[in-house]
């Protein structure tokens, strides 16, 4: 094994757990992208055993794809209706996210064809300009409700923009937009935080909370102790060792030069297996609870580590990349990224380990 992905689906039921208990509506499990890189078909099921009935997908084939492993929970998916899917929808119990008149058209002219009330979740834009009816089309929502006949909205939803910034003035912007567009359609459920939004006041959480990052162990709450549980250790063995002296560099470009007589430790990991080349010279591994310096290149395969400091590595042992003392946001900060890249980027050639399969 050259690299090891452990991950715990204890810590991912935990997290969603605790988030669940922090306010008083439902809590959906977000397994979008693979449940955020660490496996769908794990991951759902595990959220389902800990009491999760509402999930969301980015893409009707990720639906496709669990939707036998979720009886009875809602199951929807955010990226919009397309036209020659609309049976697949129905056929497999899959709801649509609707974020434009177009696709509520699309929608009722299925329920019109089975001669049935069908399932969907309205999405409304409240300033991320992005998927989500717009303000005219929501004018023309409410001045003809009769849109909606053949369609039972199970809740209506928008997406935060800064969340993570808790004082960002935006946030009440948006809370104050949404709580507008509810007021035209009173009795259906709403949903706006996100894993950031549930931290920044008991008015953004509503009838359904939309958690992703948070459930995964990625901080919330950008700058404060991240209150959530880690699910993650990834781990690279030691292949080779190179003895440099000082003067020579290591990698593409020679972007590192030795300054002393130098242990290099190669692992087997690069930005194939999502290792961002942008880590370069800036990236740090732990062994012993020491840290150990990324030096030159990040290139395909293959990663280099000054050990010089660490005389106990050697071949055969373990870097740990991602871990309890190097986090995945610590991994992101390097990287000049956020956590949800670095977890969507895990890569396929990593052995990957699970804790508490269902």
């Amino acid at each position: 094994m050259t690299a090891i992905l452990d991950i715990d689906l204890n810590a991912i039921a935990a997290n969603w757990r605790n988030l669940d208990a922090s306010h008083a509506g439902a809590t959906a499990g977000i397994v979008k992208a693979n449940a955020y890189g660490l496996g769908a078909a794990y991951v759902a099921p595990k959220l389902f055993a800990a009491g999760c009935r509402h999930f969301f997908v980015a893409h009707l084939a990720e639906a496709l794809a669990i939707r036998n492993l979720l009886p009875g929970a809602m199951l929807a998916v955010l990226n919009g209706l397309l036209r020659e899917d609309v049976r697949e929808y129905s056929a497999r119990d899959i709801t649509p996210v609707l974020g434009s008149l177009a696709e509520i058209a699309l929608w009722q002219a299925e329920s019109r064809r089975l001669e049935k009330t069908l399932p969907a979740l309205l999405h409304f834009d409240t300033g991320i300009a992005r998927l989500g009816l717009p303000h005219q089309e929501f004018l023309s929502l409410r001045e003809n409700p009769a849109l909606l006949d053949g369609i039972a909205a199970k809740f209506m939803m928008t997406h935060l923009i800064s969340a993570e910034i808790p004082g960002d003035p935006v946030n009440q912007a948006q809370l104050a937009r949404f709580s507008a567009i509810r007021e035209a359609f009173p009795g259906i459920p709403a949903s706006i935080a996100n894993s950031s939004g549930t931290f920044i006041g008991a008015d953004f959480h509503m009838d359904l909370a939309r958690p992703g990052a948070a459930v995964y162990g990625i901080n919330p709450q950008p700058g404060t102790k991240n209150p959530m549980q880690p699910v993650i250790r990834l781990a690279a063995r030691i292949m080779q060792v190179q003895h440099l002296q000082p003067g020579e560099t290591v990698g593409y470009n020679g972007i590192w030069t030795a300054p002393r007589p130098s242990r290099i430790a190669v692992l087997s990991v690069g930005y194939a297996d999502g290792y961002l080349r942008s880590l370069s010279n800036r990236a740090t591994a732990m062994f012993d609870r020491s840290k150990i310096p990324l030096v030159g290149r990040v290139s395909m395969d293959l990663t280099t580590f000054d050990i010089t400091d660490a005389p106990n590595a050697g071949v055969g042992d373990y870097l740990e990349l991602i871990g309890s003392g190097h986090s995945a946001d610590a991994l992101a900060l390097e990287a000049g990224t956020n956590g949800y890249e670095i977890l969507t980027s895990l890569g396929h050639r990593y052995q990957r380990r699970y804790t508490g399969v269902e």
